[in-house]
């Protein structure tokens, strides 16, 4: 069975649809996951759908709309990314902490009011391993999020084939926007037109959206521990004046994600595609805070804006980082 897969990626190489340097991100891949699940009937299907997909993207990379909604036919990537993560995820020691908000929420989203989650960000694949928590008693929360992207998950040919069966809002983070510098004004556009749909989506209510207001993944810090990115204070501004814009009632909540262990990003941040990807089977962690009082927080009183929005920012970073203290160490 494993070679057929490697046969394949060969015969990909050969034949110029695969570039050398994608095939031994693939080939590593692999090797990672099959120590991980230690069997190799059960991954090599999943596997030939992953090499198939990503030669697609090679040649012909997909073109993501500003508002890209997942596609389920005729193939079903989103079917495909739970059947990938699933195997990866040690339910027995995984957890949801503030459950009972989910119900609060599903029935806000019943009524047409928006909810949107401002987050910590850890894995490529965090937007998968929500639903995996959440498809046993969320599922349609799960797979009708929609989740603000940046150009690395909607770029990456070994990314793309996960991100295609998302609702995905996308971007370009400020932390890429200037590379290549001719690109710049080119990208800026595209952010306009994002926020122009997003505002439509507000407006017309119902919607679900999950936002890392860090702009990037959490990394570990000199002592080796995974620290919590500090929130951009524009970015939550940006979100909050387009909510209250819309005019539909929408609630913020924070969400704490415990997932590094699954897939970590890269010791430091790379500006070239194609990183390295290990997997781990582990546990993961999902923690839901109460609703966040956007007007009334420590400094809300403060009399400069800028002040203001930093205090705001801060303090939705604490309550991310309090519920993330919660999980349990080691994981």
């Amino acid at each position: 069975m494993v070679k057929n897969w490697k046969s394949k990626i060969a015969q990909y190489v050969e034949s110029g649809k695969l570039p050398q340097k994608i095939a031994s991100v693939l080939e590593s891949f692999y090797e990672s996951y099959l120590e991980t699940v230690g069997s190799e009937k059960s991954i090599e299907p999943v596997f030939v759908d992953f090499l198939e997909r990503v030669a697609e993207q090679c040649p012909d990379p997909y073109i993501f709309e500003p508002y890209h909604e997942r596609i389920r036919a005729p193939f079903d990537y989103y079917a495909f990314g739970i059947r990938f993560l699933r195997p990866l995820v040690d339910k027995s020691v995984s957890s949801i902490l503030g459950e009972e908000r989910l119900e609060e929420i599903t029935g806000y989203l019943k009524q047409d009011h928006n909810v949107v989650f401002l987050a910590n960000h850890q894995t490529e694949g965090d937007p998968l391993a929500i639903c995996v928590l959440l498809e046993e008693h969320h599922p349609t929360l799960g797979e009708e999020m929609i989740f603000v992207a940046g150009e690395r998950v909607t770029t990456d040919p070994l990314a793309i084939p996960f991100s295609m069966g998302r609702n995905l809002l996308c971007i370009y983070s400020k932390r890429y926007i200037d590379h290549p510098p001719e690109q710049k004004h080119q990208k800026q556009l595209h952010n306009k037109k994002t926020m122009q749909l997003m505002s439509g989506l507000l407006k017309k209510g119902g919607k679900c959206i999950y936002v890392a207001p860090s702009g990037g993944r959490d990394r570990r810090n000199e002592e080796g521990v995974v620290e919590i990115a500090p929130f951009d204070p524009q970015s939550i501004e940006m979100f909050y004046l387009m909510a209250k814009k819309s005019k539909t009632p929408t609630h913020f909540y924070p969400m704490a994600l415990g997932t590094y262990k699954l897939l970590p990003p890269p010791e430091t941040i790379q500006v070239e595609l194609g990183e390295k990807r290990s997997i781990k089977r582990a546990g993961i962690h999902l923690a839901i805070g109460p609703e966040i009082d956007m007007e009334h927080f420590p400094g809300s009183d403060n009399s400069d804006k800028h002040v203001r929005r930093k205090s705001r920012a801060d303090y939705i970073w604490e309550l991310v980082h309090q519920d993330y203290e919660r999980f349990p160490k080691g994981m």
